[in-house]
């Protein structure tokens, strides 16, 4: 998932909770009839927040298990050079660790 588009997730989902809490507000003033469409606008706004936030995470999975598979592969090809690049990051680590105390 892209940054732009997970920007835009996190925006949608941000407007949809802002949309349902101020339904909820509406409706707790409202009785009878207004009442029950202002809450059922309020869950369907809130069920579309959890299909939203649901499909976020099945797309990050995934960008994660495609990450994963090309280290893996990049790993294999490559071993020294992914030794030597492991050791220097270690290396960076340890030094801003280091100096941090």
């Amino acid at each position: 998932m892209t940054k732009s588009a997970l920007k835009t997730v996190r925006n949608d989902m941000k407007t949809l909770v802002k949309d349902a809490q101020e339904l909820f507000r509406e409706a707790a003033s409202a009785t009878g009839d207004k009442a029950d469409e202002l809450r059922n606008k309020g869950l369907t706004l809130l069920e579309a927040a959890v299909e939203t936030a649901q499909n976020a995470h099945t797309a990050a999975i995934e960008k994660g298990k495609v990450v994963a598979a090309r280290t893996d592969d990049y790993v294999h090809e490559n071993p020294w050079r992914a030794v030597a690049i492991s050791a220097g990051l270690g290396l960076l680590v340890g030094l801003v660790i280091g100096r941090s105390k």
